[in-house]
């Protein structure tokens, strides 16, 4: 994820400084602050959210147990740590899903931050993970077509949208959504509302009289993470004049700061429960302050590693692929298996994020040649290649490998390194394939370490 990159990559930069020093005194820790003060504000985070974070810390890592302490670096490490954490919203606030049904959330933000495909993507990820039935209704009856794209959306995922009845209002409009909710079963009613400027005190009134009507237990605020301060002003504003639950980060993928999650929950004082990491209406994620807090720390993410795999690995082609290990198996249709779940998983340098003490090698992987294109290249290999020498790369000879570099568009040398490349992960295969029970759970705890 690109979210917090230049942030970390400069504090990565201070720590090591720190590191470097051994035992520290108080002028040590108050340059060392300044230096991160100042790489807060050129992430842009908001001013009051950057003293307090500073004031805190500040006052915590000048105490004689940090100067005096063995490992004075990593002590200050954990203090920043452990307030980045608390000013990103401590622990995981999860949607409020314990009420009556249908629950009402409604979603509100400026035009444009992303509010409509945010529905979507909400809504699809209520049904996969906690198996709600839920119906969109779109309010915008403002923006052109904005009702219909949200009907579009709603047929990519197979999720109910409310009839759209021309020239409706907007309170109409929720009374009809609740009413179909309640009719027919619905877990979970989403509002879209139309966009508006916070400083609009009309379009303000109709959210406050559409949430008076419809009694919403999440009203979410829709926030674009390129806007930066401004998100801050933005949530701030609605908040006051609205009131609101929490906060959906979208286009993070974008923004290499991260100024408005640091600041979102400390100006608001509500949580930021999902980010939007891309396009696709299956990038949405939950977002947990303490994870957030390592990556930006290099410290890694390995149990939204864990999770990512989970979701993107059928339990099935696990176990084929387990059964198959411990025969020793693995051709090149595993190879090709492997490349793709990656891909899902966001590649190579989202996985080396997300590991303990390897987020500092993805700023290397552009010369390491083991990048995102790589995998696509190699993928093109094996897909022009014949089933028997996908199952057997050993019958791949001189005039096949010729034929399998014209088919995708490589050289023969890239067959090479390819099959090399296997016959190195096949060989680790069939060693782990040899070793008896205690062996592997020998391995499954030095893993888990």
């Amino acid at each position: 994820m690109l979210m917090f990159s230049s942030l970390s990559n400069n504090l990565t930069k201070i720590f090591d400084k720190l590191k470097r020093k051994g035992l520290l005194n108080e002028s040590d820790v108050s340059e060392a602050m300044r230096e991160i003060r100042i790489a807060l504000l050129e992430a842009d985070v908001a001013l009051p959210a950057v003293k307090e974070f500073i004031d805190k810390v500040k006052a915590k890592a000048v105490g004689s147990e940090i100067v005096k302490s063995i490992s004075p670096a990593q002590m200050v490490i954990k203090i920043v740590n452990d307030e980045l954490t608390e000013i990103l919203g401590s622990d995981h606030q999860a949607l409020n899903l314990a009420a009556t049904p249908p629950v009402v959330i409604m979603l509100v933000g400026l035009q444009g931050s992303g509010k409509t495909t945010s529905a979507a993507k909400l809504a699809l990820l209520l049904r996969k993970k906690h198996k709600k039935k839920v119906l969109l209704a779109s309010l915008d009856v403002y923006r052109p077509a904005a009702q219909a794209q949200l009907e579009v959306l709603g047929k990519q995922i197979d999720i109910t949208t409310l009839p759209i009845v021309a020239n409706e209002m907007p309170e109409k409009i929720s009374k009809r959504a609740l009413e179909e909710a309640k009719t027919n079963g619905f877990d979970i009613l989403i509002l879209d509302t139309a966009g508006r400027l916070h400083t609009d005190p009309e379009l303000m009134e109709e959210l406050n009289k559409v949430k008076d009507l419809t009694s919403p237990v999440e009203t979410i605020l829709v926030v674009d993470s390129l806007t930066g301060q401004d998100a801050v002003n933005i949530g701030k504003e609605f908040n006051t004049k609205v009131g609101i639950t929490g906060v959906i980060l979208t286009r993070v993928d974008g923004d290499a700061r991260g100024g408005a999650t640091l600041s979102m929950r400390c100006v608001t004082k509500q949580p930021i429960k999902f980010i939007g990491i891309g396009e696709k209406l299956s990038d949405l994620e939950e977002f947990h302050p303490q994870r957030a807090a390592s990556k930006i720390l290099g410290m890694g993410d390995i149990v939204s590693l864990v999770e990512k795999a989970a979701e993107m690995v059928s339990e099935e082609e696990a176990k084929t692929l387990a059964k198959r290990v411990q025969k020793g198996q693995f051709d090149l249709n595993d190879m090709l298996a492997q490349f793709k779940n990656l891909k899902k998983m966001g590649g190579i340098g989202s996985m080396l994020s997300m590991i303990p003490g390897l987020g500092k090698l993805k700023n290397q992987i552009g010369s390491m040649a083991i990048d995102d294109k790589m995998f696509t290249k190699q993928e093109a290999i094996i897909n022009s290649m014949s089933r028997a020498e996908r199952s057997d790369p050993k019958i791949i000879n001189a005039s096949r490998k010729v034929r399998i570099a014209n088919g995708s568009g490589t050289k023969v040398q890239d067959i090479n390194r390819l099959l090399k490349q296997h016959l190195e992960m096949s060989n680790m295969v069939k060693k782990v394939g040899k070793m008896d029970h205690k062996q592997l759970a020998k391995l499954g705890k030095m893993m888990n370490v």
